[in-house]
């Protein structure tokens, strides 16, 4: 039986010139932020617990932890910040939100500020994303005509101001710490996380309380004032407040070999062969499946016996992957893993910001051989190497970008990955370099690498 699936975010997607705040008002805009005003913070974070709603991001970090443990009190400045950073290869939700419903996020942006009493948020975008930086600025200017920013919101004695601040397209910004530096005109790389350092929401931004959320996660809060958070919280699994649970609907950018790529809603909980198979459309042009990776691509692949999974945090979690940002990459028989592990690790290379050595060295290490086995001079130690390099990497840097460029080659526990599932490919290339295939390197350039 297929699942059930409600449209929460995605209700309005379609209707035409959605983007703009006459239309938006027509289809229950603002009416979410209205009836939030009349309530006190406390109650509108309640209603954020009782949905289940968790980070949208990758983390799946409950958000009303988040927001309870910000201090209360109007008596110093707090701050809010959204990451609009969407760097994770696969992932294009957030683009998608601030393109067709721009209102939504600022009405988000409204309501979460309120409950965690900052006057100040920031919307750090993603310097690639020059169209939804200006979706969301239009309607940022919309919102301040109607009243619903500046000084007394609605009569409500609140005020609020919103920023958009463009970043310099770097992956590492979308980690929360370097975000954050990225935001106050410092180099946009990790700090130090607790107990070395306090919360963001003791001391973030200009060493003030911060709230920093995804997109998706600020987005979601207007569905859920909106209809209750008791009622968001009826889709999806488990119990919110009873052990984990995955509630309410998740957007996911499904691309590679399916017929209907895309941005598309889904209750969390929906088998993954669902997924591809009702709402995409199948594989493409009938070439069997070969792997997927779930959850954006750091996160690790599976293979078809795990087609059946349910999307959602704990089911992925327990064959060995992740949710993540919610980019469900799916792949066919065509595929070479590791020439598309090869693309993947020069990625993460030009990505890393050179502050752990580990991150550093390693990534450039896994280019360096990957490019040699693809060339054809690789060695049947090389494999080997790259599992170790991978296990010296997880773990030993400030933030997970080391973890994100091993775990698709050995995943989390150091035993999955392309190196377990596809390491025969890995030796198919290796023998063919060495039954004739041109060396890219010298000897001695190998023996150095």
């Amino acid at each position: 039986m297929a699942t059930e699936q409600v449209k929460f975010l995605f209700k309005y997607r379609d209707v035409e010139n959605y983007d703009d705040m006459e239309v938006y008002l027509k289809h229950e805009g603002y009416n979410a932020l209205r009836k939030a005003l009349t309530m006190d913070q406390e109650a509108i974070i309640n209603e954020i617990k009782l949905s289940g709603l968790r980070g949208r991001g990758g983390a799946g970090f409950p958000t009303f932890i988040k927001w309870n443990g910000i201090p209360k009190n109007w008596d110093q400045p707090h701050y809010l910040v959204i990451n609009a950073d969407e760097g994770e290869p696969g992932t294009a939700k957030d683009r998608d939100l601030m393109n067709h419903m721009p209102h939504m996020l600022v009405e988000g942006c409204i309501i979460a500020a309120y409950a965690i009493r900052a006057k100040v948020c920031y919307i750090y975008v993603r310097g690639e994303y020059m169209q939804p930086a200006r979706q969301v600025e239009k309607a940022i200017k919309q919102a301040y005509d109607k009243g619903f920013l500046g000084k007394n919101i609605l009569g409500s004695g609140f005020d609020l101001d919103i920023h958009v601040h463009m970043g310099a397209g770097s992956y590492e910004c979308g980690e929360e710490t370097a975000l954050m530096s990225s935001l106050m005109g410092e180099r946009g790389m990790p700090r130090h996380k607790p107990p070395a350092a306090p919360l963001p929401v003791i001391s973030g931004v200009w060493k003030s309380p911060t709230i920093v959320n995804n997109v998706e996660t600020i987005a979601t809060a207007v569905p859920i004032i909106n209809v209750g958070g008791a009622e968001y919280g009826k889709y999806g699994t488990g119990t919110p407040g009873q052990g984990p649970a995955s509630r309410g609907t998740k957007l996911v950018t499904v691309s590679g070999h399916v017929n209907k790529p895309g941005n598309i809603e889904i209750v969390l909980g929906t088998p993954i062969r669902e997924i591809i198979d009702d709402i995409c459309g199948g594989m493409k042009d009938g070439i069997p499946f070969k792997f997927m990776i779930p959850g954006g691509s750091s996160v690790p692949m599976l293979v078809e016996d795990a087609l059946d999974t349910p999307y959602d945090y704990e089911s992925l979690a327990k064959v060995g992957s992740a949710l993540g940002s919610g980019a469900l990459m799916i792949y066919n028989q065509t595929v070479s893993v590791p020439a598309m592990m090869t693309r993947l690790m020069h990625f993460y290379a030009h990505e890393s910001c050179g502050k752990c050595t580990p991150c550093r060295e390693g990534t450039s290490w896994l280019v360096k051989i990957h490019d040699r086995i693809m060339a054809g001079g690789g060695r049947y130690e090389d494999i080997d190497i790259l599992s170790d390099i991978c296990n010296n990497m997880m773990g030993r840097s400030f933030c997970p970008l080391a973890d994100a460029a091993a775990w698709p080659l050995v995943g989390p526990s150091g035993t999955g990955g392309a190196l377990k599932y596809f390491r025969h490919e890995y030796e198919e290339l290796v023998r063919n370099g060495i039954g004739g295939r041109k060396r890219a390197f010298s000897p001695l350039q190998m023996a150095a690498v």
